[in-house]
């Protein structure tokens, strides 16, 4: 199941208090403090593994707790560290804090880390606190409090491409024949639920990654159908193509609307580099009604059919060129 958002509540550890104690030998029945340290809590730590793509582990273990420190010991010895928790999160993941909405870390390379927690600092034991006018102090510090907070972590795809259409634009075809992807194709609008990423390969060595996002309505600017859980897939993306289908009655209403959620959604994204991609060009009739539906759409677009593989190379080359050129 994808996951891309969850919340989760975080516990660091608390301090280790800090120990009274005085050395007591055989031949030094009175000697001096020497209470040690205690030991740190145990930090809440969030940080990527490369081989999740979901949030699905974390939503339903919504509470972590780490460890407390230990108490300082006779002998001026410190108590342990409470062990710190890593949580894995997937590349692509924004940690925020949930009251005030501050995004406080975005985590999108291997191994990236974020401590949201930290564990409480240990308290003194009180051979810390002698001194020439105080010679045996019975005080020792108590260890600090860990923090607590509430957190809102999001997963947004990592993908060159993102491709954006009404239900059942062809979005789920195109990236199927392209890549090694194997989403849900069926002839019904919202066969995708969730993102689809595949990986497509060009040259001898090289590739980029394209992410099928689950068709847009109207209104999914607002959360419409979903829209905030689906728009916010692109907004990582380098290259946006806007399929439309080929037998669509008003294509410029289409494309009108595409464009106006997208934008509406975050205006930063009108910056992506776009194409216009006319899909499913094998079922085109040279009809009357056909050519007229398209007749005052200005802007240029690219035809493909990805069942013919009509079009696709051609596609496929534009968008190298746009991702190397940016």
């Amino acid at each position: 199941m994808f996951i891309d958002f969850t919340i989760v509540e975080l516990h660091s550890g608390k301090g280790g208090a800090g120990a009274v104690s005085f050395r007591r030998e055989k031949y030094v029945p009175k000697g001096g403090p020497d209470g040690g340290d205690g030991g740190r809590g145990g930090s809440v730590i969030f940080r990527v593994d490369h081989n999740l793509h979901t949030l699905q582990d974390i939503k339903y273990r919504r509470f972590y707790k780490a460890e407390n420190g230990q108490q300082g010991g006779s002998s001026r010895k410190t108590g342990k560290d409470g062990a710190d928790i890593y949580i894995p999160v997937p590349p692509g993941t924004i940690i925020k804090n949930t009251e005030s909405k501050e995004i406080l870390a975005d985590l999108t390379e291997d191994m990236d880390s974020f401590i949201a927690s930290h564990g409480g600092r240990g308290g003194k034991g009180n051979e810390r606190y002698k001194s020439s006018t105080r010679q045996a102090p019975r005080y020792a510090q108590p260890g600090l409090p860990g923090e607590k907070d509430v957190f809102t972590l999001e997963l947004k795809v990592l993908a060159d491409v993102g491709l954006v259409g009404l239900p059942n634009a062809g979005k789920s075809t195109l990236l199927s024949r392209v890549s090694a992807a194997t989403p849900k194709i069926a002839d019904y609008p919202f066969t995708t639920l969730q993102p689809n990423l595949g990986i497509v390969k060009y040259g001898e060595f090289q590739s980029f990654v394209m992410a099928d996002i689950p068709g847009l309505i109207e209104g999914a600017s607002e959360g419409k159908g979903l829209g905030h859980q689906f728009l916010r897939h692109i907004e990582r993306t380098n290259v946006l193509l806007f399929l439309i289908d080929v037998l669509e009655e008003n294509p410029r209403e289409v494309y009108d609307t595409l464009r106006n959620e997208i934008y509406n959604y975050n205006k930063d994204l009108k910056q992506k580099h776009f194409f216009v991609i006319r899909t499913k060009i094998d079922l085109l009739q040279s009809s009357k009604r056909e050519l007229e539906s398209w007749s005052d759409f200005a802007e240029p677009y690219i035809n493909i059919s990805s069942v013919s593989g009509s079009g696709i190379p051609q596609l496929v080359k534009a968008i190298v060129e746009t991702i190397n050129e940016s």
